[in-house]
Formats: structure tokens, sequence, C-alpha cells
């Protein structure tokens, strides 16, 4: 019982121990749950002619637990003449029964720790005590397992949050790098290759100008909700701050007379062009720089990846400033 890890490993030789110490047949633990007004045997032991499964679920208002507990009555002799409307105790056919209740810390009501037999049999005062000690015993269990469950659902939300972008939901550098990592094995493995997309949103600044802090927010997390419905199985997009973003994939067939790198910029940038209505802002945006390389697995680390793409994407950002010079010059 000392190196019992979960509720199950305790309970078990606990209601072995309690059956040779109270001589009954039957004992069980049960959990009530309030809310649907029923009690379920957890975990059980039967080594004689009463069998209670652990499938069992009964209403809670009929059980000898609950008419124990409500006239403070841990054992009795005499079910079938002191309960004998009990449905539960004459279907069973129950006539030795003792309970004593499984609280949790703050007093509530987890369930019930029980011994019961068909025979009509005495419990001495030590029965009882064990009883009472092994109750305690299991409730400690139950709160140490629904410690370890908070502690692993908080380290679950810190790792997402180490992982996430706060403002856009979406996942950050520090995901992005190692998903490119694990990718790269991935694609290694599958002979194929790695398309990397670097994208600026140019004019952002004027945005925030213009409209304020507020509205480039916004103009954010529209960009990204608008690129990750635009995504296919297998990409992944992410934030690396500031109006930059990124998005991994593998390579796919493009289209005829298409090589997967051009395929990917025009697709990106059709998802991002275009009006946004933000609220009571109103943006015509006229697209990004995007840098789109395509990437053999293997031959430079996530890092050197992403720079290339980023260097890509500043030559393109200059080749866009030189173009909308020379419209307006």
């Amino acid at each position: 019982m000392s190196s019992a890890r979960s509720l199950e490993e305790l309970t078990r030789p606990l209601l072995e121990l309690l059956e040779l110490i109270t001589g009954l047949e039957s004992t069980f633990l049960t959990r009530i749950d309030f809310a649907a007004g029923i009690q379920n045997v957890l975990f059980s032991r039967n080594s004689s002619t009463l069998h209670l499964p652990e499938t069992l679920s009964v209403p809670w208002g009929d059980t000898l637990c609950k008419r124990a507990l409500a006239e403070q009555c841990p054992y009795a002799d005499d079910v079938s003449t002191r309960w004998g409307d009990s449905e539960a105790a004459r279907v069973l056919g129950i006539e030795t029964f003792t309970s004593t209740p499984v609280y949790l810390e703050g007093g509530s009501l987890y369930g019930t720790l029980c011994a019961a037999s068909c025979d009509r049999k005495p419990i001495s005062s030590d029965g009882q005590h064990v009883l009472r000690l092994f109750s305690a015993l299991i409730a400690q269990q139950i709160q140490q397992d629904q410690l370890m469950q908070e502690l692993r659902r908080a380290n679950a939300q810190l790792a997402a949050y180490s992982f996430t972008d706060a403002l856009t939901g979406l996942p950050n550098r520090r995901f992005i790098l190692d998903e490119l990592q694990r990718m790269m094995a991935q694609a290694a493995r599958s002979g194929q290759n790695l398309i990397v997309a670097f994208i600026d949103l140019d004019g952002f600044k004027a945005i925030n100008d213009a409209h304020g802090h507020d509205a480039g927010d916004a103009f954010l997390i529209e960009v990204g909700r608008r690129l990750s419905l635009g995504l296919r199985a297998g990409d992944v997009l992410g934030r690396l701050g500031g109006d930059e973003f990124v998005m991994v994939g593998f390579t796919a067939p493009g289209e005829p007379g298409r090589a997967p790198a051009d395929a990917t910029r025009q697709r990106l940038t059709a998802l991002i062009e275009g009006h946004y209505e933000l609220g009571r802002w109103r943006i015509d945006y006229e697209g990004a720089s995007i840098g789109v390389i395509e990437a053999e697995p293997g031959e430079s680390a996530p890092e050197e990846i992403l720079r290339r793409a980023d260097a890509l994407m500043y030559e393109t950002k200059k080749a866009r400033r030189a173009t909308r010079r020379s419209a307006t010059g």
C-alpha cells in the first residue's frame, strides 16, 4: 500500500484487509454523484454469495449508505427489518451492513467505504476503527490524485503559454523552431522538402499611425485568422513577433508551370491582400512581402532556414518598394 500510485492500487488491498478484519464477505468503495443522484461502486471485493459488481449504480436516495449517514448508524445487523423498504438491500439480500463516509478536505462527501454480508454478523469496535482509518487513507489518496491532476493541468497550461503568441493565439517563435526541427526529421524520412514562408506585413506602421495600436492589434489578429483558414493539412503557421509571421509546410506538387515556392507565395498573397473590416476601422491592404524558400532536410539548422527565408523576404520588399516608386514617379 505504501507504494500505491493510484486510488485503485491503494483501495484493492484495503478491501481485502477489511474483509479479513470484519469477516464480511463483500467490501467496496463507492462514489456519490450528487448531481445525477446516483451512487456508483468503484471497487469491490466479493468472496461469497453476496456480490456487488463494480458496474453497480443505484439511486442515492435508496442506498443503505445514505440511510446510515442520516440516522448516524454506521453498523446494522438487522437490515431486512431496519431498512426493509430499501429496494437495493432487498434485491442484494443484505442483512449486515457497515459504512463510513469518505470526506475530503473542506468536508465534501466523496463516497463511502462499506462492508456487507447476507448473514447476521457482529462487528467489533476495532473493526469499525479500521474502517474509519481506511477511509482516511483513501481520502488522502484521492486528494493526492486530484493535486497531481491539477499540477499536470497547470504544467500543460504553462507549456501552452510558453509556445503561444499572446495576441493572436498562434504558435510563437519558440514553437515554430521546435516544430521546424521535427518537420525536418519527418521530411528526411519521407523524402520531401520543406516550404518555409517568411511574411512581413508592409505598411503595418502606417496602420498603427493612422488608426492607433488597437486597430493594429485587430489587423494582426485578422491576418493570422485569414492565414490559418488557408493552411493545407500539415502546414504550421506562427507569429514571430511584431508584424512578422512564418508558415512551414511540406512540398506538394504545384499547379502546372509553377514551382512549390511560387505556388505558396501566390496562395499566401491572395489570403492577405484585400479589404479588412475591423470593427470601426476599414482598411484596404495592398499585401505583404513574402520570402518563400524550399529547404532540403538536413541542409541547415532551423534558425538558418528562417534566416534564408527572411533574407529572401527583404529582397522581395525592396522589389515591391521599387515598383511602387516607379508607379508613383
